[in-house]
């Protein structure tokens, strides 16, 4: 078996980003090329999951050897260290950017040793082979002349045979770590063990551990070797910690006096999931590399085990999710009109697909004033999933009084946003518009909180008008100014308001489908019965994206003053 050697490392990128994005888990993303751009385009080099990014939001890029990053002229701006940046601007290790609801933390990309210093490459009382070769190659059967190494090879046999049938029962992870620790001081005898297991978010822990005399017993793990054992893959055996040279700044090791040391990898094939220790004193033991040998046979089982009890919580987990996703799902539907009001004089008809079970959108179309006026709302919040649906309830609730007091739009989003502000984080916002249509007359009062601009199609002359913002975002402010505008409907005149779900979703090649695309299927269909409208638009949008799965929901409500 050769030996690995430590002495070659591959050269590091300049910055490493920590990235926290607005729906997700937390990665980290190496700056390797000279420039990277940052959006929610599948083309851009980081792309993130957050509807509020621009396509192409901001670029990383390096001039001269300095590292700058740069806007792209976004919606909502970048963000560095909380001032919103107006040119290129240079960027170093501990800078924090915004980027909507992602935050981008800087890191030097050059440390890769840890927080206990490098492994130095002196000193020969430290051997790292890898795991998966130890694992690949079976050791060679000795010949029956060889008593000793028979007796050997058969003990080492028995010993995978019993750790296969210990570990082949159901049982959960902690009573499955302590097995573990049995076996390891049943077959090793270490004076201390402990088993570190990597979290989601790619932080070593300690997951279980013990001494000799059967106690617990608290074990940091050391960098050093957590680069090398679960980074690397290498299996370690450490002769004697105290007079190598590569662990002369090790100091959770040499701390508790440890002469010799063995370490595997938890190796699967789709890499470590952590890694076990084991240590002790030279006046209790030395380990010797058939013992490091039998360690990576143990920690690749225990390995297998860990991952399938992982599998089998995430499944109950997911079940329970899918459980809680389809009630919360009946819920919101409960929330929806159960039936449009009958305007006399008008069709109305409204639409909701979620993209992820549960919908952050909202519509609403109710009568007031004995039947005078009809209220038309529509409602984007920031987000998607559980968490938006619950945004979204809350929204509906908060809107429900103002309505029915009979309150003009601009007063009612006034009203919404200062609420939905002070009871939410600053990254949870909503879009909004709403239309206080006058049945008598079909005029229109209506404001726009920072949503997709509504379509009055006139079936007379075939334009389109677009009702523009009126105010910003509700929710986005501790207080927001919003005023009220008008419009009105002709005989067959149509009224079209959507989520950017609709003009937001992409085909195959990257295209959005478009307001422009929207205006023109409105006014192909203008003279079709609203449920035919609805499916025709459904039918067109389906065309154009093809295969491509919808990223956001979609929601439309629609409503057309009947030809007099």
């Amino acid at each position: 078996m050769d030996l690995v050697s430590t002495s070659t490392r591959a050269a590091l990128p300049p910055l490493r980003l920590h990235v926290v994005p607005a729906e997700g888990t937390p990665f980290d993303y190496l700056v390797e090329a000279d420039s990277v751009v940052i959006g929610r385009s599948s083309s851009a080099g980081l792309t993130l999951v957050d509807r509020s990014l621009s396509r192409q939001h901001s670029r990383i890029f390096n001039r001269g050897g300095q590292i700058l990053i740069e806007d792209l002229g976004s919606r909502n701006g970048t963000l560095l260290n909380g001032v919103a940046i107006t040119g290129s601007t240079p960027v170093k290790p501990g800078d924090v950017i915004r980027l909507s609801g992602s935050v981008l933390t800087v890191h030097s990309g050059s440390a890769e040793s840890g927080a206990d210093g490098p492994l130095s490459d002196s000193g020969s009382h430290t051997i790292f082979r890898r795991a998966a070769e130890l694992l690949a190659s079976s050791p060679e059967t000795p010949t029956s002349a060889d008593a000793l190494a028979v007796s050997r090879y058969a003990a080492r046999l028995k010993i995978l045979h019993e750790v296969h049938l210990a570990l082949g029962r159901p049982m959960e992870l902690t009573d499955l770590l302590e097995l573990i620790l049995d076996r390891a001081f049943d077959h090793l005898r270490p004076e201390r063990a402990a088993i570190f297991l990597k979290t989601p978010g790619g932080e070593l822990v300690s997951a279980a551990s013990r001494s000799a005399r059967g106690t617990r017993t608290e074990i940091h793990a050391s960098q050093h070797l957590a680069a090398e054992v679960i980074d690397k893959g290498l299996a370690a055996l450490v002769l004697d910690a105290q007079t190598d040279e590569r662990f002369a700044e090790a100091k959770s090791i040499l701390s508790l006096g440890v002469r010799s040391l063995i370490a595997a990898p938890l190796y699967t094939p789709d890499g470590a999931l952590g890694m076990i220790t084991l240590d002790s004193n030279l006046a209790v033991r030395q380990f010797q590399e058939e013992d490091l040998e039998l360690l990576v046979g143990l920690a690749a089982v225990a390995a297998l085990r860990i991952r399938n009890v992982a599998l089998m919580e995430e499944a109950v987990e997911r079940k329970r999710m899918e459980e809680e996703l389809a009630l919360a799902r009946r819920i919101q539907v409960a929330l929806l009109p159960a039936k449009i009001p009958d305007v006399p004089g008008y069709e109305i008809r409204g639409a909701n697909v979620p993209s992820r079970g549960v919908s952050g959108d909202y519509y609403e179309a109710i009568e007031r004033l004995d039947g005078k006026e009809c209220v038309l709302l529509i409602a984007d919040v920031s987000g998607k999933g559980v968490a938006a649906s619950l945004l979204t309830a809350s929204l509906e609730a908060l809107a429900a009084t103002p309505i029915e007091e009979g309150q003009p739009p601009d007063e009612i989003f006034t009203r919404l946003s200062r609420q939905l502000y002070r009871r939410t984080p600053p990254e949870k916002f909503a879009t909004v518009f709403a239309a206080v249509l006058d049945v008598g007359t079909g005029n229109i009062r209506y404001a726009n909180a920072g949503h997709n601009p509504p379509l009055v199609v006139r079936a007379a002359t075939g334009i389109i008008e677009r009702l523009g913002p009126t105010g910003p975002p509700i929710g986005l402010f501790p207080s927001s100014v919003y005023h009220a505008a008008d419009v009105s409907l002709g005989s067959g005149d149509l009224l079209v308001l959507y989520t950017d779900g609709f003009v937001e979703a992409v085909n195959s090649e990257d295209e959005e489908y478009s307001v422009e695309r929207l205006e023109a299927a409105c006014l192909k269909g203008v003279a079709l019965p609203l449920p035919e409208l609805v499916r025709a638009l459904e039918a067109d949008l389906a065309l154009f994206v093809g295969t491509v799965p919808y990223p956001d929901d979609r929601t439309m409500l629609l409503a057309r003053r009947r030809r007099s």
